[in-house]
């Protein structure tokens, strides 16, 4: 991996990104350029385990499938990798999952990448018309979500530590944020 970035020049096609195959970083791709960060920690992946498990069973009623850490394409040439997405039924040999497909995406913030899920993330999967944003705080539990209007999302409710998150869609779930944390 290492070689393969330094030996290159200029903007990344979705081609070039792709040839790169699983990396040990989490590595997306925004408009030729790439996004390269740690792997998560593992208070992270606790919490997107644990969010994963609850919605496994509402999810699969639903007919839809919850995944970890996939590709999605918003459009070509910009590959985000959600910490979790909610998807319609996909073919599960493609590489990339469409934006057309995910229901909802979710992001589990992190102090290095705090604005990166904020700001830029929610900027694209509204504009490529995703309808729910789930932003999880790592350190507080805290979730935020947001349904889309128009381009841009707007905050349905904040949901801490013993409240009740209560999806109507894309699935029917509930989620106490604190059964979430290590």
């Amino acid at each position: 991996m290492t070689a393969a970035v330094f030996n290159h020049e200029g903007p990344w096609t979705e081609e070039e990104y792709l040839a790169l195959g699983e990396t040990q970083q989490r590595v997306e791709l925004f408009d030729g350029s790439l996004h390269v960060t740690p792997a998560p920690t593992p208070r992270h992946q606790n919490i997107s385990g644990e969010l994963r498990a609850v919605l496994r069973a509402p999810v699969r009623e639903a007919g839809l499938h919850v995944l970890e850490a996939v590709n999605v394409r918003l459009r070509p040439g910009r590959i985000p990798i959600p910490d979790l997405v909610i998807t319609s039924p996909i073919d599960f040999d493609e590489l990339n999952v469409e934006a057309s497909d995910v229901r909802l995406v979710c992001e589990i913030i992190s102090p290095s990448n705090a604005s990166t899920d904020k700001v830029l993330k929610m900027h694209y999967y509204a504009t490529a018309g995703i309808e729910w944003y789930l932003l999880v705080e790592q350190d507080s539990g805290t979730m935020h979500l947001y349904r889309r209007r128009g381009g841009h999302y707007t905050e349905q409710s904040v949901t801490r530590p013993g409240e009740l998150l209560v999806l109507t869609e894309p699935v029917k779930a509930s989620i106490r944020p604190e059964e979430l944390l290590p």
